[in-house]
């Protein structure tokens, strides 16, 4: 596998995602309300409706739990406890959006080469199955991460700015970065990867588009379990987490080559 290859196409592809910005659309429509829910459920919410967060019986009893298992919470004064416990939580909203916003771009990768009449002087390059397919992925990974971390960054800025500084020091622990610098961006690559698969053999992106599904449910399982407080990921159990995706990431490598039939996936394309 020759990386100097992988670069080259990933720089072209990447050239053409600038020319046409509308193609990071759904990115950056994801971010913004995963930017924009969290404080209007912890914020606005509560000062609309002049009832702190800790008056909804619900939450008080999660918010209780969650004290005895998440570090930082205890300390905190009550309502501070609250919406720290939320931010924490709404977080994985910044692991879903990159995976589904760059699905959008990735089902094209290949369906929309064909379909531009641009994929055939690609298979006559030298690039090997896997440097082609590792090269679109990652092209449409690196936008999105770009947008998730420009999302992230503005939430924390917003939680600095209508919170407290204990409810921003809360975020600031070990079980944020592995969720947000590892978990997110392997389960983004084992998305993207099998979308890609998926392409391979489909003449509709939008068939391509719907392998996130099964990859997002999961995490949306995850959060809405996290949140009624059934419970808790730990960082051992995120790191957990992250392995598992690493390694689907690599079996839907394999599995993305294998499909993708270099010398008559053109003839069968109709």
């Amino acid at each position: 596998m020759n990386p100097e290859r992988i670069t080259a196409l990933m720089t072209k592809e990447l050239r053409e995602m600038r020319s046409n910005p509308a193609a990071i659309l759904p990115v950056v429509l994801l971010v913004a309300v995963c930017l924009v829910l969290p404080f209007f459920i912890a914020v606005v919410l509560p000062a609309m409706t002049g009832e702190a967060l800790t008056a909804d019986r619900t939450i008080a009893q999660v918010l209780a739990y969650a004290q005895t298992q998440l570090p930082g919470l205890a300390t905190l004064p009550r309502e501070a406890a609250a919406q720290a416990f939320l931010f924490q939580q709404f977080l994985f909203l910044f692991f879903v959006a990159p995976i589904v916003g760059a699905v959008s771009l990735a089902a094209y990768a290949v369906v929309g080469e064909k379909q531009g009449r641009t994929l055939e002087p690609l298979l006559a390059t030298p690039l090997s199955t896997a440097e082609l397919l590792i090269a679109k992925v990652l092209a449409s990974f690196l936008p999105a991460l770009v947008a998730e971390a420009i999302g992230v960054a503005g939430f924390f800025a917003l939680v600095s700015a209508l919170g407290s500084h204990a409810v921003f020091q809360s975020l600031l622990t070990g079980r944020t970065a592995v969720l947000l610098g590892i978990v997110g961006p392997f389960g983004a690559l084992a998305a993207l990867q099998g979308t890609i698969a998926v392409s391979s053999r489909v003449n509709d992106p939008r068939s391509a588009q719907q392998i996130a599904i099964i990859l997002v449910l999961p995490i949306v399982v995850m959060l809405a379990g996290q949140i009624a407080g059934t419970f808790f990921l730990t960082v051992p159990m995120l790191l957990g987490v992250a392995l598992v995706m690493a390694g689907v990431w690599v079996l839907l490598i394999m599995l993305s080559v294998a499909l993708f039939e270099r010398e008559s996936i053109l003839t069968r394309w109709k």
